[in-house]
């Protein structure tokens, strides 16, 4: 008769093969004719294999020192005594020695911790006898690995899971529990994929690994140890907490925690969000039967993929020390969990109850005792069931040869097993893959806790084993239950507050990246969500809010003839174009009188005529830009004024040339006359109309739009193309003024009665003032304002030639016609009453 084992040495978790229904040929009945329980057996009985868990049961002997049982009870060489019996003769401990052809081993099946496996590994390989492990991860890149047939998912995909699940809730400061048991294992994970979720923004407050246990003179050092851990962890900042071990890390964890208790720390205990992998299990000692579990509420556990299997609840309930006699741990199991002794000698002097064997496990609590399939169970049914199948594929490959089932050695079971496929009674598909990896993914399970020290493990999310990551995890966050300290409410994990909108990260020196301070953007940016890394600006035609956490439309600015700024520019320049029109009028009106014959009637006429155009240039900057207005507004004017200063340049010489030419043998009479007037006239207009040319052809204004002079506006405005030219401009009429100035300032005292020099000088000196407080003005405003400044130069300039030079002699044809004689003007007397009248 031939074997299957599950080695199990100390640390066991429940499972059970539920009988099936008969369809056809059923596997199963092959198993029988190969499996037998032994003394290396723990729970069987044919077609139902069992392993109960809930708390590790130890063998009575006086010891108080929980550590030195947990030292003793995980030993290595405990499992290696055990994988030497099986290779030994039944009932006989002779090393590599067997003389029991009855009982050939055909498997093993081993877990739930990796150190079990490896020196499992370690012995068996040896003989090439096929190894189912679950609950563990322990392949290796030995050759002996070829042996292994892992019903535990890849751990690889546990670790995309895991950094998922952070990413998901962003919780990027977070605290490692790592096991430590194997050292091999420990570094893998701390080494390889602790970094891979660093370059994924997760930071660590702590990363501490669970003792070793080793021998009980340590037991000492091994309490100091787990007292440090247990105040790292709970005087953290970090919320959630990744716990990477096996099996007894469930029970270190419990002590460290119950230990935090008596440093005043029980509220924070609640405080952490605990992340389990699937290789751990709700374990226990019998001393933290009545620990308080409160702490795992809300907590979030990988689990190896399962479904209840039909049957399997029942199994358990009709489960008691008399259904399965040959079953002796189940006489241990049902003592300890229950509290009491078969042994009536040993409970009287205990003073324990007596176990009738007729309790009911369903009144158990879930800290002692689940009813429901775990993924460590379900992984091991399945390695039951593929021994089964491939066991029942070798039967039927005999028959079609006509040749008896037998098999010589366990390594003719390897290239079965390798390609075994098929569904077990749950209805899922059962596959390995080439390296002997069953391809099977995680469910994510949260837990919650009672008063009563029962739990439920919910299944909110899984893990899928498929080559788009995108498909890999799934989580329902709305089904989840968090810690109470949360108020059922994700938690955060974080090394700071996060960043406010309009805030921007920056990182702190000699701390973790994602440690970080919360410093405002900088002005013209912004930023629009929480924990931003950097401000950005808003798009060209926006612009940040006050707060700097999002963009605003901006505005389209220019002076509008609906604006109050515009509408009064404009009836101020309608109002001084008509009052120059009017102007005009009287002197046209009055043409033949002597006052306006004196005065030059066509260089009059000139300077009004380009005093009323330029009163309606400020038409050409108010409204809109355009190309048009864009082309003619700035050209126009500064012809159209170089005409008018140029008028008043001529009409000054003309005087001085007249004065001068009264004197005897004075050989100026001959440039007196029209034509002096108008080529000084036409020469000055001439040069500003050649610079005007000269600035259109090479860079003309163009419309333009600014949006960034102006907060919240984009400004429509006149492009001056050069800056240059426009200067230029700017210059020749400020140089005609200097030269109109100081001409007439020259000749401010001349006794003559047609002398107007001094009006003109002062006009010359308005202009002059407007134009030189124009430049800083204009270089300080930016829009409509830099607009509004020019038009309110056009108009001052303009109208201190109109006020200045022809006020005075409209008062005197309109008010005072006794003064518009030709005696009056002869009258020197007449330049102090005109003077009077202007000041």
């Amino acid at each position: 008769m031939m074997l299957i084992l599950i080695l199990l040495p100390h640390v066991l978790s429940k499972m059970q093969i539920a009988n099936c229904d008969t369809i056809g040929e059923d596997p199963l009945p092959i198993l029988h004719q190969y499996y037998q329980p032994g003394e290396h057996m723990i729970g069987a009985i044919f077609s139902q294999i069992y392993v109960w868990s809930g708390q590790i049961i130890f063998e009575k002997r006086p010891s108080n020192d929980v550590f030195d049982e947990l030292i003793d009870y995980f030993s290595a060489s405990k499992t290696y005594q055990s994988s030497m019996e099986i290779a030994s003769t039944k009932g006989r401990f002779i090393p590599n020695y067997r003389c029991d052809t009855q009982h050939e081993l055909v498997a093993v099946i081993g877990g739930p911790q990796s150190e079990t496996c490896i020196h499992m590994d370690t012995m068996l390989s040896a003989y090439k006898i096929p190894q189912l492990t679950y609950g563990c991860a322990p392949k290796t890149d030995r050759a002996e690995a070829v042996f292994f047939y892992q019903t535990f998912p890849t751990e690889a995909l546990q670790h995309v899971g895991i950094l998922n699940l952070l990413m998901y809730f962003r919780w990027t400061w977070i605290g490692v529990i790592s096991q430590n048991e194997i050292k091999e294992f420990a570094e893998r994970f701390v080494q390889n994929v602790l970094p891979m979720f660093a370059q994924s923004g997760i930071c660590f407050d702590f990363i501490e690994q669970t003792p070793i246990l080793s021998f009980s003179t340590q037991s000492a050092e091994t309490k100091n140890h787990v007292d440090k851990i247990g105040s790292v962890i709970m005087r953290s900042s970090a919320n959630a907490v990744l716990v990477y071990g096996e099996i007894d890390t469930m029970i270190l964890l419990r002590i460290l925690l119950h230990l935090s208790e008596f440093e005043g720390l029980t509220m924070k205990t609640k405080s952490k969000l605990w992340i389990l992998t699937a290789q751990m299990a709700f374990t226990s000692l019998p001393l933290q039967r009545n620990w308080d579990i409160g702490f795992l509420h809300g907590a979030i556990s990988f689990a190896s993929h399962s479904r209840e299997i039909v049957g399997f609840r029942k199994f358990l309930q009709r489960k008691t020390p008399a259904s399965d006699k040959q079953d002796g741990f189940i006489m241990d199991f049902w003592q300890q969990t229950f509290n009491c002794l078969f042994s009536k000698t040993m409970a009287d002097n205990t003073d324990e109850k007596i176990c009738t064997g007729e309790e009911k496990l369903e009144v158990l609590p879930g800290s002692v005792f689940e009813l429901s399939m775990t993924g460590h169970s379900y992984s091991t049914y399945n390695a039951v069931y593929a021994i089964a199948h491939a066991l029942h594929d070798m039967r039927l490959s005999h028959w079609k040869h006509k040749s008896r089932v037998h098999i010589n050695q366990p390594w003719q079971l390897h290239h079965i097993l390798r390609g075994i496929s098929f569904n077990n009674s749950a209805g899922e598909k059962i596959t390995f893959d080439t390296n002997g990896q069953l391809i099977a993914g995680y469910d994510i399970l949260n837990w919650v806790t009672f008063p009563n020290q029962s739990f439920l493990q919910i299944k909110v999310g899984n893990i899928i084993p498929k080559t788009d990551a995108r498909e890999v995890f799934t989580i329902n966050e709305d089904a989840t239950v968090w810690p109470q300290n949360f108020n059922q409410t994700p938690p955060l994990s974080l090394c700071n507050n996060k960043c406010s909108p309009g805030y921007g990260r920056r990182e702190k020196e000699g701390k973790p990246f994602c440690c970080y301070d919360c410093l405002p953007c900088p002005i013209g940016k912004i930023s629009n969500q929480k924990d931003t890394d950097d401000c950005f600006e808003c798009p060209e035609d926006h612009y940040p809010n006050h707060e700097q956490n999002s963009c605003l439309p901006k505005v389209i600015s220019f002076l509008s003839y609906e604006e109050p700024l515009g509408i009064s520019l404009t009836i101020f320049t309608l109002s001084f174009s008509i009052i120059t029109a009017l102007v005009l009028r009287i002197f046209i009106l009055n043409w033949n009188t002597p006052i306006v014959k004196a005065n030059n009637r066509n260089l009059t006429y000139t300077i009004l005529i380009s005093l009323l155009l330029s009163f309606l240039c400020p038409l050409l900057f108010i409204g809109q830009a355009h190309k048009v207005t864009c082309l003619l507004r700035q050209p126009a004017f500064g012809i159209i004024f170089s005409v008018a200063i140029s008028s008043v340049l001529a009409k000054t010489i003309i005087v001085i040339l007249a004065f001068k030419a009264t004197t005897p043998g004075s050989r100026l009479r001959k440039w007196m006359g029209e034509r002096l007037t108008a080529s000084i006239v036409v020469f000055c207009s001439i040069v500003q109309a050649t610079i005007c040319i000269v600035w259109l052809v090479t860079s003309p204004p163009f419309p333009d739009l600014d949006a960034y002079s102006v907060t919240g506006e984009i400004l429509v405005e006149c492009n001056e193309g050069s800056v240059t030219m426009f200067y230029c401009v700017l210059g020749y009429m400020g140089f005609l003024a200097m030269v109109s100035f100081t001409v007439a300032f020259l000749a401010r005292n001349l006794p003559d009665s047609f002398n107007e020099a001094k009006f003109i000088t002062f006009s010359m000196l308005v202009f002059c003032s407007v134009w030189l407080s124009f430049v800083p003005s204009y270089l300080s405003t930016k829009g409509k304002l830099m607009v509004a400044v020019e038009v309110f130069s056009i108009l001052a300039s303009s109208s201190a030639l109109l006020s200045c030079i022809f006020f005075p002699k409209c008062f005197v044809i309109i008010c005072r016609h006794d003064l518009n004689r030709r005696e009056c003007l002869i009258n020197r007397n007449i330049n102090v009453v005109l003077l009077s009248l202007v000041l």
